[in-house]
């Protein structure tokens, strides 16, 4: 069984706390192990590389780290901040997450 989170991959979000504070970006991946997430352009660390089939020049690699789930938070499209986010049951069944400080449907 998968555990649900708060957001998805592709959501636009914003840090809200830690050294990262402010940053937002879109959400590359969520890693359910360690109850983090990958945000594009955010949280970069530098990482020594050896020459291997992957990186055949090796040295210092620039990449994203993971952030904790419990730091980040989803950017409303229609109110452009940071939101708490619910979830829903439609008329047809459909399961949807919405936007708790305006009412916008995250989802569709």
């Amino acid at each position: 069984m998968s555990k649900k989170f708060h957001v998805k991959k592709n959501d636009q979000v914003m840090v809200i706390a830690g050294k990262e504070k402010g940053k937002s970006g879109k959400l590359l991946r969520v890693i359910a192990k360690k109850k983090g997430a990958l945000i594009e352009k955010v949280n970069f660390v530098k990482r020594h590389t050896r020459p291997s089939s992957q990186h055949r020049q090796g040295g210092i690699i620039e990449k994203e780290s993971p952030l904790p789930l419990s730091n980040i938070m989803i950017i409303c499209t229609r109110c452009s901040v940071p939101v708490k986010i619910g979830r829903k049951a439609l008329d047809d069944g459909k399961k949807v997450r919405y936007c708790k400080k305006c009412g916008e449907h995250i989802d569709l």
